[in-house]
């Protein structure tokens, strides 16, 4: 099959031909990929970010690629839920399904678990092995390059939505720094399950037209004076909650700014650091939460929604034999969106 690899840090990718993945335990499951969503981790894995600063060394040459979805091409034994030609989207996780963290329904710090596209070989190929417990059956008349990016960007924004959302009533404020790949979906989101007054922040004026026509109740450009600006719409006083889109650039240094007293700043991007001293913490009463992608079980609920069109996803879509194209349009800023990079043939 054709995959794109990773050989080196800081270079580009290669096509190449590589075996085709098999079938060799009773829940294993093979998918022919329809869409694979680009995501920052995979440029952060390129840039080595992650080997520097995680220790996450890739075993090189390594196929990337996290957010999948596409048709079901072969079945272990023991699957009976889907059957070849079904068209799924694939949970960013393979889980054991038996550990506390299964058992309470946290699939990313299962105690075995394996994330495609870190420590397997992920979705920038045509055929994907997975196992069955990551796969969401999609509706009829749902495309899977459509719903691709929802398995990490889409899955990552409503996970962090709805821990916010779960606090938030009406009148409340909540804050979204950066309406791109995730932050679009996470605006759609806050509207469809919390009655709290949203305000956009963004550097780019073009996304903040779009954020108003996807509910915004306020957009802010992200200018140098968006901190009074949210101060300003917030009597002064800062958000309840802010969801950090991006983490990285300066949104953490102007963004915590932004939080009232009590309030809590939920980190989704990364790329900077939190720097607060620790009184100011205790004297405001304020949290800083992390959010590692999301559950199973988020993402069915996120299927649904899109679904019933209350989440739509912007998506920009490359072969993928133009995947470098992809990586530097990611990386220069020139997708809206996400990009979904989709095999030949599929």
């Amino acid at each position: 099959m054709r995959a794109a690899r990773l050989h080196a840090y800081d270079e580009p990718l290669r096509l190449e031909d590589v075996p085709e993945p098999r079938v060799t335990e009773p829940f294993d499951v093979i998918v022919r990929i329809g869409g694979a969503g680009l995501c920052r981790t995979d440029l952060h894995f390129i840039e080595g970010m992650w080997a520097e600063q995680a220790g996450v060394q890739l075993d090189l040459p390594f196929i990337l690629g996290h957010e999948n979805a596409g048709w079901v091409e072969e079945v272990g034994a023991g699957v009976e839920h889907v059957q070849p030609g079904d068209a799924v989207i694939c949970h960013v996780q393979m889980t054991c399904g038996v550990c506390p963290a299964c058992r309470r329904g946290d699939d990313m710090h299962c105690a075995q678990g394996v994330f495609p596209g870190i420590a397997a070989p992920g979705g920038f190929a045509e055929l994907l092995k997975t196992n069955a417990r990551t796969l969401v059956p999609l509706p009829d008349g749902v495309e899977p390059a459509d719903v691709a990016a929802h398995a990490d960007a889409g899955l990552t924004a409503i996970h962090a939505v709805k821990k916010a959302a779960a606090t938030l009533t009406a009148g409340q404020r909540c804050v979204l720094i950066g309406i791109g790949g995730l932050g679009h979906i996470g605006l759609q989101c806050m509207k469809a399950m919390s009655p709290a007054t949203v305000i956009a922040v963004d550097t780019r004026p073009e996304t903040l037209e779009l954020a108003a026509e996807w509910g915004a109740d306020h957009t802010v450009l992200a200018d140098g004076g968006q901190a009074e600006a949210v101060q300003e719409l917030t009597d002064g006083h800062g958000a309840e909650a802010v969801i950090d889109f991006v983490g990285e650039f300066g949104t953490i240094e102007y963004g915590k700014q932004l939080v009232r007293r009590h309030g809590t700043y939920y980190v989704v991007g990364y790329g900077d650091e939190i720097r607060i001293p620790a009184i100011q913490v205790i004297f405001n009463e304020i949290s800083f939460v992390g959010n590692l992608v999301g559950t199973y079980l988020d993402l069915v609920e996120l299927i649904e929604l899109h679904t019933q069109g209350k989440v739509t996803l912007r998506t920009q879509t490359y072969s993928l034999e133009a995947i470098n194209d992809a990586i530097a349009d990611l990386d220069a800023g020139r997708i809206q969106g996400r990009a979904i990079l989709v095999p030949e043939g599929s």
